[in-house]
């Protein structure tokens, strides 16, 4: 049994931050020969913003041919989808945000068009990560950014209880994370804690 995990790397600045707290959760998994790891720069990924024209709720698919060609069907197959972003003006960075949005096919395929997502049998054995790194030491800046990840989550069917969360702030300077007293360890630790899980789950 090979678990698929699909790692969305959303900042615009590679290896900064949350990029990081990605590499380090990723490592901790890949350490289990049962672990296949796909790692996804938006930088890279060419995929356009949502134009809102509603057209896949009435053919199942987008009209744009672009990144998200491969990224929509590689998202259905992962049985963990991880995704990373910094918090910028106190939201969600405009990479993820157009992967998010992106994932309105999923949710015209739910909710207008009645149709799954994934496999009946798979539903409730996916799970999802999100990692985030903020400047600021507030303790609310994160608070934007949540109800979109969610709304991410929740539309490729994977529920609210289903998504960890591991969000770093005040490490604001490029590699300021690595100073951080307790993140790598809590990076690593919740790798191997959602492959345990996952493992659990597709063994049930």
């Amino acid at each position: 049994m090979t678990i698929k995990v699909l790692a969305f790397a959303g900042s615009p600045r590679r290896n900064g931050n949350s990029e990081t707290l990605l590499d380090w959760v990723l490592a901790s998994m890949a350490e289990d020969p049962d672990v296949s790891v796909q790692k996804v720069p938006l930088t890279e990924a060419n995929i356009n913003i949502c134009r809102g024209c509603n057209a896949c709720e009435k053919l199942n698919m987008c009209i744009q041919r672009d990144g998200m060609d491969i990224w929509h069907d590689k998202i259905i197959e992962a049985d963990c989808i991880l995704l990373s972003s910094p918090i910028y003006c106190m939201g969600i960075a405009a990479l993820p945000k157009a992967l998010i949005d992106r994932a309105q096919v999923f949710r015209s395929r739910k909710y207008v068009l009645k149709l799954p997502v994934v496999p009946p049998e798979r539903k409730g054995k996916r799970l999802g990560v999100f990692l985030a790194s903020a400047g600021q030491d507030w303790s609310h800046v994160f608070d934007a950014a949540i109800p979109s990840v969610k709304c991410f989550y929740h539309v490729i069917d994977i529920r609210d209880g289903d998504i960890s969360y591991l969000m770093i702030n005040h490490v604001d300077e490029k590699g300021a994370i690595e100073q951080h007293p307790t993140a790598k360890a809590d990076a690593t630790r919740l790798g191997k804690t959602v492959i345990a899980e996952l493992k659990r789950r597709l063994a049930a």
